[in-house]
Formats: structure tokens, sequence, C-alpha cells
């Protein structure tokens, strides 16, 4: 890995780790247009999939501020983890066209 991907993930580690406990506790955009126009209930029950980490938590932790640390932390990794993969596919495409 270079030196300066390195070292973006290593800020957006801390950044997620920090300031993620400090995050509002309000309903973002689609939850509050969804208690607002009165479909939150529904969309709850009709649910596909279940979130990774819901409410932006750690499920199962006593310490909040750890639980909601930890999933900024691990969505951070999981997401870098996902771009770099599939830049690696995508790249390597390029050299090798089908």
């Amino acid at each position: 890995m270079k030196k300066p991907v390195f070292v973006l993930l290593l800020t957006a580690l801390l950044i997620a780790a920090l300031l993620s406990p400090f995050a509002s506790s309000k309903p973002d955009g689609l939850d509050r247009a969804a208690g607002d126009l009165g479909f939150q209930v529904k969309a709850n029950e009709n649910g596909l999939l279940e979130a990774v980490f819901p409410d932006y938590k750690i499920s199962g932790m006593q310490n909040e501020f750890f639980a909601t640390s930890l999933a900024g932390v691990l969505g951070v990794l999981l997401t870098f983890t996902a771009a770099y993969v599939l830049g690696k596919i995508v790249s390597k495409r390029g050299k090798n066209p089908l």
C-alpha cells in the first residue's frame, strides 16, 4: 500500500474512532422523513436486510461510547477494503481487456 493511502486510512480511522461517539443522536434525513410521513413503522417491519451496525453501534456492548467508536472504525475498514479490492479488480481489467 502506498504511503499517502496509508496516511489517509489512518486519518479516517482516527476520525471514526474519536468523533463518531459525538455524532448527533437525532434521526438523519431519511429517518426523519419516514417519521414525518408516517411510514417508519412499516419500513421497520418490512426490512429486507438487517443493518451491519444498527443505530451506528455494535450491539451487545455495554459502553455506548466504545460501541459507537468501534462501529465507526469497522465501517471505515469495511468500506476501505471493499474499495481497495474493487480498485484492484478494475485496474487489472484495464491492463488486460477481455
